[in-house]
């Protein structure tokens, strides 16, 4: 199964990366209630940092996000449940087959290769900052310089404009 397409279906709610029921169902190719109701049947094993279901507002300010060909299939009663990384793997110990095991596999390779992103990005992000305040004090003394240069031009050009005053002797006329 394609990383990238799995990665395309995890979100941010609540400050976790998480996956859709509808998401997972069609991943682990089984309609949404069937999942849930799985998931119901071993509700001990999916605690609330495991798996919660949205709240309305979450679901009308996300759904933009999500396909919304999931709501032909939910209706419009029913919230979706969203799963982070253990939930996820909880499921392929609910849905028993070996197509289940597969794609469980596949996510979480796709949440590690994501994690890896971030603290990648972390990284890079941090060294960025790094050289910009390194080279930011450089570029600030050349700059100064160059004013400093600029100002030192204008006033010796002011000087050679200034009428002079006093005594005039004949070697500077």
């Amino acid at each position: 199964m394609q990383i990238e397409k799995i990665q395309t279906k995890i979100y941010e709610i609540r400050g976790q990366k998480v996956m859709l029921d509808f998401d997972l169902a069609e991943l682990y190719e089984v309609e949404t209630r069937v999942l849930n109701q799985a998931v119901k049947r071993n509700i001990d094993i999916f605690p609330e940092d495991f798996m919660f279901p949205l709240s309305q507002t979450e679901w009308e300010s996300n759904s933009s996000q999500f396909v919304m060909s999931s709501r032909k299939h939910r209706g419009t009663i029913y919230l979706p449940f969203a799963f982070t990384e253990h939930g996820v793997t909880m499921l392929a110990n609910v849905l028993k087959s070996k197509k289940a095991r597969q794609t469980s596999i596949s996510i979480v390779r796709a949440f590690i290769t994501l994690k890896q992103f971030v603290l990648n990005y972390k990284e890079l992000s941090g060294k960025l900052l790094e050289l910009e305040n390194k080279y930011d004090k450089q570029f600030k003394n050349v700059i100064d310089a160059i004013n400093f240069l600029l100002q030192k031009d204008n006033q010796e050009t002011e000087q050679k404009q200034r009428k002079r005053i006093g005594y005039k002797s004949d070697e500077t006329i």
